[in-house]
């Protein structure tokens, strides 16, 4: 397959499809091939490239402590942003990429893996010095997830399109040697994954359901099948319960990780697209893309409790590790708005800085690590 097809334009999903397609858009030819030769720069751009710096921060009464930072996929920015998680201030922007979606790390903090969809890699990545090597996974990966003991990456292989010829498999990747050791055949157009906290099972929503699998032996041992098309998938710290987002229905699925079976349905509002549980397992959180709020979900009752007003189109949603904030990527924005969950507020708008305009940053992929040191 060729390697320089580019995808660097977000459009949204038009007609009731849900969720987001990178669509591939021709540059030096109709079929989108891509010469040797700089990048193409977005008209929008200022002379550069896109730029995130620090930008507006408003006050809070609580932020997250530790020595963490975030990592923000910049999809149409060329890179990946690293944020000083205590201070909300963006420490470097050296991780060049192309259109990458999904970002992970090791629990030590000293790798990155993202999912770089304008390419056919996953890219290995030292945080430390910026520095990058692309590992050929497959058309198009879309999402990346490290096991909780750090020993494999789960990488998602979305394909060019949703039909026939689409692809369905899951990469599998060791970190130790960081090569790609198998593929997981899950169903066409894997979309997000996510491990379980023991590490035991992962889960991979797709065009049709959730693959459910064995992480320690990397297969499938169940599907669960859902017609509204999930996107968005988060697991409870207990392991026991998903949350699954239906764009197609505006509707979460609470399912029994267990036997598969559906315990509630609950109605968000507007295409939800990203969920993330926080560590108590005492809310969700829920961002619906056309609304331009997050869905504040009490797990008890399964109801909403609230919603929070967010930036335009808000997509990816990430929990710091203490709990103590929900940030949100706002994709026309280009923007991260983050949410105490103490109070359900936003208490800071993290953003780029001059030349940096709507698909430009497009924030799709949020990821949390202790600092390397």
């Amino acid at each position: 397959m060729p390697k320089n097809i580019s995808r660097r334009r977000l459009l949204l999903a038009a007609g009731g499809v849900a969720g987001l397609v990178v669509l591939t858009v021709p540059a030096g030819s109709a079929l989108g091939l891509t010469g040797p030769g700089p990048r193409p720069r977005p008209g929008n751009s200022a002379p550069g490239g896109a730029k995130w710096e620090p930008s507006r921060v408003q006050p809070q009464a609580r932020r997250a402590t530790g020595p963490y930072l975030a990592y923000l996929a910049l999809t149409g920015g060329y890179s990946v942003a690293t944020v000083d998680v205590a201070t909300h201030r963006i420490v470097a922007t050296n991780i060049e990429t192309d259109a990458a979606q999904g970002v992970a790390a090791t629990p030590d903090g000293r790798k990155l893996y993202v999912a770089d969809t304008g390419q056919y890699d996953v890219l290995v990545v030292d945080p430390a010095s910026g520095s990058a090597r692309p590992l050929h996974v497959g058309p198009y990966p879309r999402d990346v997830a490290v096991s909780p003991d750090g020993t494999k990456v789960y990488a998602t292989v979305t394909g060019g399109d949703t039909g026939k010829g689409g692809a369905d498999t899951v990469a599998v990747i060791d970190t130790r040697s960081d090569t790609v050791v198998r593929s997981i055949r899950v169903g066409t157009a894997p979309r997000q994954v996510v491990f379980a906290a023991d590490g035991a099972r992962a889960y991979v929503t797709y065009d049709t359901g959730v693959a459910v699998l064995d992480a320690r032996g990397d297969r499938v041992v169940r599907r669960i099948r859902d017609a509204a098309g999930p996107q968005g998938i988060a697991v409870d710290h207990t392991g026991r319960t998903l949350y699954v987002t239906n764009p197609r229905a505006d509707t979460v699925s609470v399912l029994d990780a267990a036997s598969g079976r559906e315990r509630a349905r609950i109605r968000v509002g507007d295409e939800p697209w990203g969920v993330q549980v926080t560590p108590d397992g005492a809310k969700a959180y829920v961002s619906r893309m056309n609304a331009n709020v997050v869905a504040v979900v009490d797990t008890a009752t399964r109801k909403v409790r609230r919603t929070v007003a967010v930036g335009k189109l808000p997509s990816r949603v990430a929990i710091t590790p203490d709990g103590a904030e929900a940030w949100v990527g706002n994709v026309f924005s280009g923007s991260v708005s983050v949410i105490s969950t103490a109070s359900d507020a936003v208490i800071a708008t993290i953003a780029g800085g001059t030349g940096t305009k709507p698909l430009d940053a497009a924030p799709l992929g949020i990821a949390f690590a202790k600092a390397p040191g």
